[in-house]
């Protein structure tokens, strides 16, 4: 291939599923790899201290990775700067950075926002139970105002630095219009946390969000081995948030980054398998006399939420195949029940009026045939007290309900 071919064809935009295998490979060929490498170093020598304190220097002002080899790993890495590469093209967004988790994440960002003396918040419930947890407890000196949607514009401040919504909100999965909540945001940046539907389902910065969050611990590794968080951003924010990284210390483990590159690459067929499980299983629940309402998004993916007619913990306690854990996106299928754990932090009168109900059990449907699954699911859902029944009965069922859900009760845990 010519020089001005090769030119155009790197520069022709390509498919999400492609950018999911190539992003942040692209050097690979010219150094003569074909993996990835992993860049376990935590310092890199220096013999010339005097650059070094020029190059250290122009990070702390500005924030902008310095040129030539890494300096330090709390500062960068290249195999986590690798992932973040991959995750800004996904994402549509100019930067990524990368954490040690989710949280890790969002905190960055508040305190990035709280240093330039806007502390104040906006958000929509439900959200992640520990999201909520930090915003509500003020552990960052932030104040929340919450809201519904058509509530954002009202309780905009002068000191507001952040807008927060969740869609599909985890764990009811409820939706908002990203486009009609940004407007309504006016100059004041919009944080979408995309966990649940990743870029194969929505780019929430195409529609006018500013900055999107990731727990990377779930979807985006996919294989419940690896926990970390991403934002994707714009350059100018991307800058700040490597100070508060470096400051702070909440770094991806160069490992974790690796896996997550690696996890990136199979996203988008991983996803859309699970989605297909998701719907079908919500369509069977939702013709189900033992089940009172489920709740599956209009733009899809992988979790299914729905309220039992009976006692939710017999559901738990109930199933074999399927693993009763807190977390979600990987490939194996996992329950819990949010009351209990990933939203017991929250205030139980807060959960209740978010829709989280004492009755709601969240699936994340992985890549078992769904025929299997529901031969688990079906019967725990008529578990008696103490030994459930183990009889399979796989039914097709029609199209799920997508109503909202009601009523909630108070341990902090993972999504």
């Amino acid at each position: 291939m010519d020089t001005d071919t090769q030119d155009r064809t790197q520069a022709a935009p390509r498919a999400l599923a492609t950018e999911a295998v190539h992003a942040g490979r692209d050097d690979l060929a010219g150094l003569g790899l074909h993996a990835p490498p992993i860049d376990l170093s935590t310092t890199y020598p220096s013999y010339d201290s005097a650059a070094e304190a020029a190059r250290i220097d122009a990070f702390a002002a500005t924030g902008l990775l310095p040129e030539g080899p890494p300096v330090y790993a709390r500062l960068d890495n290249p195999t986590v700067g690798r992932f973040e590469t991959a995750l800004a093209r996904l994402e549509g967004a100019a930067g990524a950075v990368a954490f040690a988790s989710g949280m890790a994440a969002l905190t960055a960002v508040l305190l990035a926002r709280a240093s330039a003396g806007l502390r104040h918040v906006v958000a929509v419930r439900p959200l992640y139970g520990c999201s909520d947890h930090l915003l509500d407890a003020g552990l960052l000196g932030t104040e929340v105002t919450w809201v519904d949607p058509a509530g954002i514009a009202d309780a905009l401040r002068p000191d507001t630095g952040l807008v927060i919504v969740e869609t599909p909100a985890n764990p009811t999965l409820a939706e908002v219009d990203i486009r009609a909540v940004a407007h309504a945001c006016g100059s004041v940046p919009l944080l979408v946390d995309n966990t649940f539907a990743t870029p194969v389902l929505q780019r929430p910065i195409e529609q006018g969000a500013r900055i999107v969050l990731h727990s990377a611990t779930k979807y985006l590794g996919g294989h419940g081995d690896v926990m970390g968080g991403v934002v994707a951003c714009d350059d100018a924010f991307a800058r700040q948030l490597r100070q508060v990284r470096f400051a702070t210390g909440g770094v991806l483990h160069p490992l974790a980054g690796y896996l997550l590159l690696r996890g990136l690459s199979t996203l988008p067929v991983r996803m859309r398998a699970a989605a297909g499980s998701a719907a079908e299983l919500a369509r069977r629940l939702a013709a189900d006399p033992r089940v009172d309402r489920v709740h599956y998004p209009k733009v899809g993916g992988a979790m299914v939420s729905f309220e039992v007619n009976g006692d939710p913990h017999r559901v738990i306690a109930g199933v074999r195949l399927i693993t009763p854990a807190v977390s979600l996106g990987s490939v194996d299928t996992l329950i819990q029940h949010p009351a209990s754990i990933s939203h017991r932090i929250v205030a139980e009168g807060d959960r209740r009026s978010a829709g989280v109900s004492d009755r709601l059990l969240r699936l994340s449907v992985g890549l078992e045939d769904v025929d299997d699954l529901w031969s688990d699911l079906s019967p725990a859902l008529s578990a008696p007290p103490a030994t459930p029944a183990r009889t399979a009965s796989a039914r097709t069922k029609p199209a799920a309900r997508t109503t909202d859900a009601p009523a909630p009760e108070p341990s902090a845990a993972g999504r």
